[in-house]
């Protein structure tokens, strides 16, 4: 069963590596960084900043609404830029009529021992994968690289416009009793509202990022809900109650 604690562990790591990136920057005169930060490590990073009363970062991960993204720090002197920013695309080429998923690219990477931290966002389109690398790694990567699992790929540093358009979304649109979160978690999942309580209580649902500890907390627009091994939900919209009593939620679902 997760640890409900392991969010609040992970919190206060990433609070203490902000601060120490800051004070060393103040220090040093030089940005510092720390990532990539994935979206729920994005939200600690910015609660942190706001109670360090610093201004000067940025939130880059090589390209416009990057998922993953790296932190950086940046002396007085400097205007936040993400060309500073430690981070290489790699463009990975393989016939079109070989199938490769995101899945793919990050188990072959993983499975070289490079740590999930120096790993970016897996673009992918028929034939090309465009994904961002911590600039130290780039090396071993673009060396070792040649199949991924079982598909020849030819790597090369860099990137051309446009890039792939990534796992985009498919849009929901359900009617539920009531804006609980339970009865919103079994709309997403397709499951009952025993099972979507059952799936709260392991710790398996979150919601913007932290684990959901109560099925009665009430979703609102903007909420990002992820469902272990369902998926992630963006809820963009609630509609307005039906003669019934009844009410309309819509979103997107990361693919």
């Amino acid at each position: 069963m997760p640890d409900k604690h392991s969010g609040k562990h992970t919190q206060g790591l990433l609070s203490a590596r902000i601060c120490d990136a800051v004070d060393l920057c103040a220090r040093r005169h030089k940005p510092q960084f720390i990532g990539f930060l994935d979206e729920r490590e994005q939200a600690y990073a910015e609660k942190s900043i706001l109670q360090t009363g610093f201004k000067n970062y940025m939130l880059w991960g090589g390209y416009a609404s990057s998922e993953r993204v790296v932190f950086g720090a940046f002396p007085d002197y400097m205007e936040p830029d993400g060309s500073c920013f430690p981070i290489k695309a790699v463009t990975a080429s393989f016939r079109s009529c070989d199938q490769l998923s995101h899945r793919d690219f990050l188990g072959a990477l993983l499975s070289l021992g490079i740590e999930r931290e120096t790993l970016g966002d897996f673009l992918i389109e028929d034939g090309r994968c465009v994904f961002f690398v911590r600039e130290e790694v780039a090396p071993y990567v673009l060396a070792q690289v040649k199949k991924i699992g079982r598909v020849g790929v030819v790597l090369q540093e860099g990137a051309t416009l446009p890039l792939p358009a990534g796992r985009g979304f498919a849009a929901f649109s359900f009617v539920i009793a009531s804006l609980r979160l339970d009865c919103t978690v079994a709309a997403l999942a397709g499951c009952s509202r025993e099972k979507s309580c059952a799936a709260i209580g392991a710790g398996l649902v979150t919601r913007n990022y932290e684990v959901a500890l109560s099925p009665s907390q009430q979703v609102e627009p903007g909420d990002k809900i992820s469902i272990r091994g369902k998926g992630k939900f963006v809820l963009d919209r609630i509609g307005a109650v039906t003669k019934k009593g009844r009410i309309s939620i819509h979103g997107r679902k990361y693919k």
